[in-house]
């Protein structure tokens, strides 16, 4: 049987390395592509808020993975659920948002979720996506958010270290999280620098989005 084909679409490099790396680890035998189009955060960052255009343009990329012989898309970028949703329905392969299989088990830890972001127009995106993931379970949420900017600056800059410690400053200011949410795939380097703390999980999204994919094409 051959090897399914997962396109992974990006509008920032500093999330390729997260995910390559969780597919070597996870899921060798599948075969990746890489898809960057990295105006799209400068755009939304500049617009504050994600236009019809933006939309349109998300879906063409998608059309185009899929005619590059996708069996699966996968979108790295969380602060664009809608359009991703817009794609989804466009397509007739899986077509995953960055972060659903990880919000999944966000919620499956409790109603009391803190969410990490270091580009923060991801934030709107991410509740809306927690929130209606919650209301399809009956369940109510307190959310707890934190955008730390200079995190990803220092990332930009080739600064990990420095990356992941602003990362670890801003989880030790939430308290009482069932579930510690960090929202962009290049966060997952900062989980190791968070010390575990009994009842709560702090989840990255690279390695959920992996398992969820492997499930769904019954690898």
């Amino acid at each position: 049987m051959k090897s399914p084909r997962i396109a992974l679409i990006h509008a920032t490099p500093v999330a390729i390395d997260p995910i390559v790396a969780a597919f070597k680890r996870l899921w060798p035998a599948a075969r990746t592509t890489n898809l960057l189009e990295d105006s799209l955060s400068a755009d939304l960052a500049a617009a504050g808020r994600l236009t019809d255009e933006m939309t349109e343009r998300f879906v063409a990329l998608a059309r185009y993975a899929r005619g590059c012989g996708a069996d699966a898309i996968l979108f790295t970028c969380s602060a664009f659920g809608p359009a991703i949703e817009a794609a989804r329905q466009a397509l007739d392969i899986p077509v995953l948002k960055p972060n659903e299989a990880m919000l999944d088990e966000a919620l499956s830890a409790g109603t009391h979720i803190g969410l990490i972001a270091t580009f923060e127009p991801s934030i709107p995106s991410l509740k809306m996506e927690l929130e209606d993931l919650a209301r399809d379970k009956g369940a109510k949420l307190t959310i707890t958010t934190s955008a730390v900017p200079a995190a990803l600056a220092a990332l930009h800059e080739g600064h990990a270290h420095e990356h992941d410690r602003l990362i670890a400053a801003a989880a030790a200011e939430m308290h009482d999280c069932e579930a510690l949410v960090l929202g962009q795939f290049s966060m997952a380097s900062a989980a190791e620098s968070i010390p575990a703390k009994p009842g709560r999980k702090v989840l990255t999204s690279p390695a959920s989005a992996v398992m969820r994919l492997k499930q769904t094409l019954g690898d």
